[in-house]
């Protein structure tokens, strides 16, 4: 028994900003220049009151269109903005979308790696013969957590959701997956306030960092210069790790999937790993960084739109948050 990805379908909220959009209220920033190294020219916001199960809901919705919901006996749910404290997401996903009371259902806390660490996951499930048809859902709505005053931030982040089956199957399609863990670094990328260990500050001062930008303690906080350092000498060295340890040459590989962090980024670890540009696919144009959806839309979108084989293998990689970092090889098909 093996196990593939057989569907995907994403979610953008309705509210769009353009890069113009943010022109307008940072005037002596040039957008274009950001455009032109980042690769975002807008992304999508969530509406005030709209939630990332609101996201999640809507995306599942999609998929269903398309596979028996009846058959769904997993729910794997990554987010980093739960519904509450407690309970678990999943448990409210799992009655909104009138899913049966057998499934198995939890969240995970990952952002950036979460789709691939889902997708290892739910072979497990798969393969120890705990589960068929597992419905991994990422989403987040980062856009909550961000200051109105932090340009880069806001330019960056996009908010999305997405639901992927992962099916049971006679011939595999999800391969061998190595991790990475350094939580030294666990301050790089934080929500500081809002937890047990310190709640929401009413009376949080402003910070200044980067080129102006302004954040408090309860909103999030990116130090990008490390964020890049950790990527860019860590992660190239890794998939050549997890190309050896999937058996696999880099000419045999149709396509690397990467997070799409921001064009510059993913850029510079292509050339680390001498890959050519028509094999390494970058995808976030239109929605900005999405956090753990970004490889699901990425994927979506070459199976889509830009594959021209009936199947590809892909290498695909998330790092990020946490430290966590994740990657593995996967065999898709067209219009996925």
């Amino acid at each position: 028994m093996g196990a593939r990805v057989q569907a995907i379908e994403y979610y953008f909220p309705e509210k769009k900003i353009t890069n113009q959009d943010l022109s307008e209220e940072f005037p002596d920033y040039d957008f274009s220049k950001f455009e032109f190294k980042i690769g975002i020219s807008s992304r999508y916001i969530a509406a005030t009151g709209e939630t990332a199960l609101d996201l999640a809901e809507r995306a599942c919705q999609k998929l269903f269109k398309r596979i028996d919901k009846t058959q769904i006996d997993y729910v794997l749910y990554c987010t980093q903005s739960p519904e509450y404290i407690m309970p678990s997401t999943a448990c409210i996903l799992q009655d909104r979308l009138g899913l049966k009371k057998t499934v198995g259902a939890f969240d995970f806390n990952l952002g950036c790696s979460g789709y691939t660490y889902g997708l290892s996951m739910a072979k497990a499930f798969i393969e120890s013969g705990q589960a068929n048809q597992v419905l991994l859902v990422t989403t987040d709505t980062y856009s909550k957590y961000i200051n109105k005053k932090d340009r880069s931030n806001r330019a960056i982040f996009g908010d999305a959701a997405t639901a992927s089956l992962v099916s049971a199957t006679a011939e595999n399609g999800i391969y061998r997956f190595k991790f990475g863990t350094d939580g030294k670094g666990f301050n790089k990328l934080i929500v500081k306030n809002g937890g047990t260990k310190f709640p929401v500050n009413g009376q949080a001062i402003e910070h200044i960092y980067g080129r102006g930008n302004i954040y408090t303690e309860n909103n999030l906080y990116m130090n990008g210069p490390e964020i890049f350092r950790f990527t860019s000498t860590v992660i190239p060295p890794f998939i050549e790790e997890v190309l050896k340890f999937n058996e696999i040459n880099k000419e045999d590989v149709g396509q690397f999937i990467f997070h799409q962090a921001n064009a510059h980024m993913l850029k510079v670890m292509r050339e680390r790993l001498l890959l050519p540009v028509s094999k390494f696919y970058i995808n976030l144009r239109e929605g900005g960084n999405t956090v753990s959806s970004t490889i699901p839309i990425a994927l979506k979108n070459y199976s889509n739109q830009d594959m021209e084989s009936q199947s590809a293998t892909i290498i695909i990689a998330g790092f990020g948050v946490g430290l966590s970092w994740s990657a593995g090889l996967i065999e898709i098909s067209k219009n996925l």
